[in-house]
């Protein structure tokens, strides 16, 4: 799940204490003003995520930059790198055998 799905939940930010904020948008071409809101909760590249507490100044911030950013609570960053390392977990290899196998004596009859 990438992280507009994870956004697209819509679970309370409200009820997490704290909130995990992805930078999903770039910063070049932005205002000045989203630039140094984004320098002071301390995203400087895309897919970079930091955790910050829930309070009014840090959702004000976040008000301000909604389009750039995703938001999510700890249980659903949780869920989400819970399926991310699942999904890029060891497999078994596979096996692939390139010694033909012999023709039975019924196939070469027919021809």
């Amino acid at each position: 799940m990438n992280a507009f799905k994870a956004y697209k939940a819509c679970v309370p930010i409200s009820w997490s204490h704290n909130l995990y904020i992805t930078l999903v948008r770039g910063i070049p071409g932005t205002r000045r003003l989203h630039r140094r809101t984004l320098e002071a909760l301390r995203l400087r590249k895309c897919n970079r995520t930091v955790m910050r507490w829930n309070t009014p100044t840090v959702r004000g911030m976040l008000q301000q930059v909604k389009r750039l950013v995703v938001i999510e609570t700890e249980e659903m960053y949780k869920a989400r790198k819970q399926k991310d390392t699942n999904h890029q977990a060891l497999r078994s290899p596979l096996v692939v055998n390139h010694i033909p196998t012999p023709a039975s004596d019924s196939s070469q009859q027919s021809l």
